[in-house]
């Protein structure tokens, strides 16, 4: 089944003329890794997919010379408009294009090339990119999904206003109590947006009371927090949030759960 994707690579940014800028290629070469030229299979995948375009058979003595000679000499030029290669398999799981099949395992194993524009971007080092539109289209649906999510676990919380807190609670530095219901529902709506994934997380999270509550009692200096402990005057109730949720919830310490609530209601009186 055929399937492409587009190597590009970085803008050039220099003093030369955009028409000299967009004729120029940029190579991307072979690269030492362990004193041996990086190679874009393994050597179980070499055997079966390389028969034929090396000089020797697999069996052959010569073989491992002249597989280090090819990917030695592995070179792509990318232009302007970058390369397109055909990465399909047949049926049989053998590639629709051998040649373009082995230029992309070597690409993408490259370490000057990334698998998105964006992770280009954020990488000095990274001088090409792998424009993928399947998946890229894949990508965006699950962002999508995300959001849809969200927006229905948004809904829900709406309609129950201590809910509402006790997840800004945990995705802010806000006191939810400070504010009015009202004030309460838009932040959420702000962080829902710009946090989605997180969002999700916290508010699908069956222990959301417990640790609502835990963060409460820190805000009001019931506990406190050194790093990720969590402490009740001398004692580590936990290593992190979730260690002390493990702790409060067990029924062998529902005594100092007690305690700590009765001190946490009295600082609200």
């Amino acid at each position: 089944m055929s399937k492409k994707i587009f190597l590009r690579r970085k803008e050039i940014n220099n003093h030369l003329p955009k028409a000299v800028q967009a004729e120029a290629v940029t190579r991307l070469s072979s690269v030492y890794v362990n004193r041996q030229p990086l190679k874009g299979l393994d050597p179980v995948e070499e055997k079966k997919l390389m028969e034929g375009i090396l000089d020797v058979s697999p069996s052959h003595s010569d073989w491992p010379k002249h597989s280090k000679e090819f990917w030695a000499e592995m070179t792509i030029p990318v232009g302007f408009t970058g390369v397109e290669l055909e990465i399909g398999l047949n049926e049989d799981g053998s590639p629709v294009s051998i040649m373009d099949y082995l230029k992309y395992k070597f690409a993408i194993k490259h370490p000057h090339v990334a698998l998105t524009e964006d992770e280009m971007l954020k990488d000095f080092g990274k001088r090409f990119y792998i424009q993928d539109l399947t998946r890229e289209d894949k990508v965006k649906n699950t962002q999508i999904q995300f959001k849809k999510d969200a927006d229905k676990e948004f809904i829900k919380l709406s309609s129950d206003p201590k809910n509402m807190k006790r997840v800004l609670r945990l995705m802010s530095n806000t006191n939810p109590d400070r504010l009015s219901n009202e004030q309460v529902e838009n932040a959420l709506y702000e962080i829902k947006d710009s946090k989605t994934k997180q969002f999700l997380k916290i508010a699908k999270d069956k222990n959301l009371e417990v640790k609502s509550e835990i963060e409460e009692m820190v805000t009001a200096s019931v506990l406190r927090k050194i790093g990720n402990q969590i402490i009740f005057i001398d004692e580590v109730l936990g290593d992190t949030l979730e260690d002390t949720v493990v702790f409060l919830k067990d029924k062998k310490n529902s005594g100092t759960l007690t305690i700590l609530r009765a001190k946490l209601k009295e600082l609200a009186i």
